[in-house]
């Protein structure tokens, strides 16, 4: 299934994407796409009947919202990507680096990002993101990991390179935690249609030139991985997103100019769509 809300923020109404561009209204099916419906369609996938018994609905138009509602906690994945690593100053991590995002920094695949007052360093990333749909704690092992992710989608972990790791005191979320500086979407497209998560291709673009271009196999550690290493020492609740990591190509390598008002961005992986954002003043 390709789910995806739409409307203006904080009304958002859900929708099932079918085949030859058509949409459905899910509203008879669920308030909106939450942790709550992710949790009940992981146990119950006819929750949402074929498309055919669902009324079709008219998008253009209108505004596309994140695909998931505000989540309790956006956990991101430093540096896990070993060529991002390298270009980054750094040694690939022997474990998974964990940091977390303001969920209100999510915002819609098509919103304007937001460039931070002060801001002389911000930077593009794309990323898998991976969307909880179980309460998961202590998994037994990676094995055991997928069945508790509800779907997939592109992720923007947008940077503000000074205040991450000049003026951080130590810590990452200064520079992830600004405004808008999580484009998510268009659409979640659940874990049964996506099938390997380590087998798609990850692109960026700025003004329509080729920044970032590599896939998800290339993770040094992978999704399955990831969520089972992150139950061991946190609670994932359904609707959580996690950021897998950026590839390289980032302006942090010095080879590209950061971000200014009026750039546009572009994010797409294969399966999951395409994402654009133009950068604007905050």
């Amino acid at each position: 299934m390709r789910l995806m809300r739409i409307g203006e923020p904080g009304r958002e109404r859900p929708v099932l994407a079918s085949s030859g561009g058509r949409h459905h209204d899910l509203s008879s099916v669920t308030r909106d796409i939450d942790g709550a419906f992710l949790a009940a369609l992981s146990d119950d996938p006819s929750l949402v009947p074929d498309a055919s018994g669902l009324p079709e609905t008219d998008i253009t138009g209108q505004r596309v919202g994140a695909p998931i509602a505000r989540p309790s906690a956006v956990l991101c994945v430093g540096q896990n990507y070993a060529a991002h690593a390298a270009e980054s100053g750094s040694e690939p991590p022997e474990e998974p680096i964990l940091f977390y995002k303001a969920p209100n920094t999510v915002i819609g695949p098509y919103d304007d990002v937001l460039i931070p007052r002060g801001s002389k360093k911000t930077d593009w990333e794309v990323e898998l993101a991976v969307v909880i749909g179980r309460r998961t704690s202590y998994l037994d092992s990676p094995a055991d990991a997928l069945a508790h992710v509800a779907g997939y989608a592109v992720s923007n972990d947008v940077s503000e390179r000074a205040f991450q790791l000049e003026q951080s005191g130590g810590q990452w979320s200064k520079g992830k935690s600004c405004a808008t500086f999580n484009p998510l979407g268009p659409v979640l497209v659940t874990a049964d249609e996506v099938g390997d998560p380590q087998d798609l291709r990850l692109r960026s673009y700025v003004n329509g030139d080729v920044r970032q271009d590599s896939v998800s196999a290339d993770m040094i550690f992978g999704v399955a991985e990831l969520v089972h290493h992150l139950s061991q020492y946190l609670v994932l609740e359904p609707g959580d997103v996690i950021n897998t990591g950026t590839p390289q190509g980032v302006a942090l390598s010095g080879r590209f100019p950061y971000l200014a008002p009026g750039d546009v961005m572009e994010m797409e992986i294969s399966g999951l769509g395409t994402q654009r954002s133009r950068c604007t003043p905050a």
